[in-house]
């Protein structure tokens, strides 16, 4: 659908809400109130983003604390030129061998490293002396492609074998197997020993044992009725997990509405997979009714059920205070990478990346099966073409705020298969800018308060940029789900057109119901963004809510 730009859309009402304690007050503007303005219904579904991140959104990031263990301690020498793998790994092990929280902390100085750490215990901190020219650098020379990664790639290795996944581009005379290292993997691997993060072969998959089945809950609600709770108890984290065994089934229709989109096959075919995992803590434990820390994505009762399975995630693993840093080595292609990867989230919990810089990184962060992770403060930079900066797939309430990516990359911010409810806040993107939801089942995600610098191409009646990159195999299309959200988009045309014309801004292969608020540029704009979302101030700045997870978050302290 296409949206010419409209000025100053209910002006006096903005200029009433622009104080500073306005999103404070009950008289506020709200967000629904715009949703209203635009549709002139009361009744448009926003999700509530601010659980994403550390400690369902409303606990700071800790300060580190606990038994500090010196790398140096074990013979690693910063500056000297040689390689410190073996030292860092022995003070890891120490850190295994030791009790209580744990902080490895580097000195000022480069570290070389060219083995994985394999960060496998909970209350653990790796930390550095800053990122900036006094502070710590762990510079990685050589790919995972050159290390020693066990079995860990075994199963992924079949699968593309089995299928025929291979990068076909005949003009670049290139047809070979998808690399293993181009969305998995990292040098600082979280996750626990022989866990199988991501299911890639049928035949492995084993569907989990439920600790009892659920019955009755309501989209956004807290409250959940089971089956049987005995084996539930107040502070256990759980999964909420949602199956489906066909087209039709009421999982599906809730992710992606009354759509004439065709949906993938994928999302029917694995009938041990669940298709939507909801993980989130139990707060009290009532007869058979549970209270739990964060809101239902989808509903639950007989034409959606869902079962309830323990989820036992490592805690509390930190990386801070340091720059990673890969050689400006040859770019062989999309999907093809060798793997200078920096770090891979699997299997945890209220965790966090802050204040690092990763340079020439083929993906900075990886995720998996993980939940509640905050990546703070961070920056992408260097000459070599990436893949990911931050990857969110198959995980939920994941938060990435404060980035500057300032690095020539493939899908600069991405929703990837199945992540729910993860969040980009505060990012700059300085190169070739991308919003990617990446399909398989990517839905109610957000994209807030985003500042991209592009380039204008030409378009089919006048300058154009593909903003909204929808990709993803076709087993796995629609390119999103429900619900996914842009808030406060902000676009620097820096060249390929004159200022008195207008961009059109695409987005033309993406997904059922999303909510389009507050996209404006420094040229006036046109959207056309397929299948037709719900637009808001095209145009316009929502500057009393500049960052609707910011607004919720708010909301939600007053209301406790």
């Amino acid at each position: 659908m296409k949206r010419q730009l409209t000025l100053s859309m209910c002006a006096l009402l903005i200029a009433a809400c622009e104080q500073d304690t306005a999103i404070a007050q009950p008289t506020a503007l709200q967000p629904s109130d715009i949703l209203a303005e635009a549709t002139g219904k009361n009744d448009q579904f926003l999700p509530d983003f601010s659980y994403a991140g550390y400690g369902f959104g409303l606990e700071p990031l800790p300060t580190a604390e606990g038994t500090v263990i010196d790398p140096g301690e074990f013979g690693a020498v910063p500056d000297d030129g040689k390689d410190d793998s073996a030292a860092i790994k022995a003070a890891l092990q120490k850190a295994r061998e030791t009790d209580g929280a744990v902080i490895i902390r580097f000195a000022p100085g480069q570290y070389q490293l060219t083995e994985i750490l394999n960060l496998n215990r909970s209350n653990l901190v790796i930390q550095g002396a800053g990122r900036g020219a006094e502070g710590t650098e762990i510079l990685m020379p050589r790919p995972l492609a050159m290390v020693d990664t066990g079995d860990r790639f075994n199963e992924l290795r079949e699968y593309l074998v089995k299928y025929t996944k291979r990068q076909r581009e005949p003009e670049n005379n290139l047809d070979v197997l998808f690399s293993e290292y181009s969305w998995t993997g990292g040098f600082f691997w979280v996750g626990k020993t022989g866990a199988r993060a991501v299911p890639y072969l049928e035949e492995l998959d084993e569907r989990s044992t439920p600790l009892t089945l659920a019955s009755q809950g309501e989209r956004g609600g807290l409250t959940i009725e089971v089956d049987d709770s005995s084996a539930i108890t107040e502070g256990d984290w759980i999964e909420i997990q949602w199956y489906s065994d066909r087209p039709e089934s009421g999982i599906i229709q809730s992710i992606y509405g009354d759509t004439e989109l065709k949906i993938g096959s994928h999302h029917w075919n694995f009938v041990n997979r669940s298709l939507v995992r909801h993980r989130t803590k139990v707060i009290d434990v009532g007869g058979n009714q549970l209270s739990v820390a964060s809101p239902l994505p989808h509903p639950i009762g007989p034409e959606i059920p869902a079962e309830i399975v323990a989820w036992q995630p490592l805690e509390r693993i930190g990386i801070e205070d340091l720059s990673l840093t890969f050689p400006n080595a040859a770019v062989f292609g999309h999907h093809v990478e060798r793997g200078y990867n920096g770090v891979y989230f699997t299997g945890a919990a209220d965790s966090w990346i802050r204040n690092v810089t990763i340079t020439n990184p083929d993906a900075g962060i990886l995720t998996d099966d993980s939940a509640h992770l905050t990546f703070s403060d961070l920056k992408f930079e260097g000459q070599r073409r990436a893949h990911y900066a931050v990857h969110m797939g198959s995980v939920e309430n994941v938060l990435a705020q404060n980035m500057e990516i300032d690095v020539p990359i493939i899908h600069s911010l991405t929703f990837n298969t199945k992540s729910l409810r993860c969040v980009y806040k505060d990012a700059v993107v300085h190169h070739e800018p991308v919003l990617d939801q990446h399909a398989g089942s990517n839905h109610q995600n957000l994209f807030d308060n985003i500042t991209l610098h592009l380039t204008a191409g030409p378009g089919s009646s006048g300058p154009a940029y593909k903003v909204f990159d929808g990709s993803g195999a076709p087993y796995w299309q629609p390119g999103h789900g429900r619900y996914n959200t842009t808030w406060n988009l902000k676009l620097i045309v820096e060249g390929g057109m004159p200022a008195g014309e207008t961009l059109e801004v695409l987005g033309i292969a993406e997904g059922p119901d999303a909510r389009i608020v507050g996209l404006h540029s420094n040229r006036p704009v046109t959207l056309d963004y397929r299948p037709e979302p719900l637009i808001a101030r095209l145009g316009e700045r929502i500057d009393s809510i500049p960052s609707l997870y910011d607004y919720q978050l708010l909301q939600r302290r007053h209301a406790e």
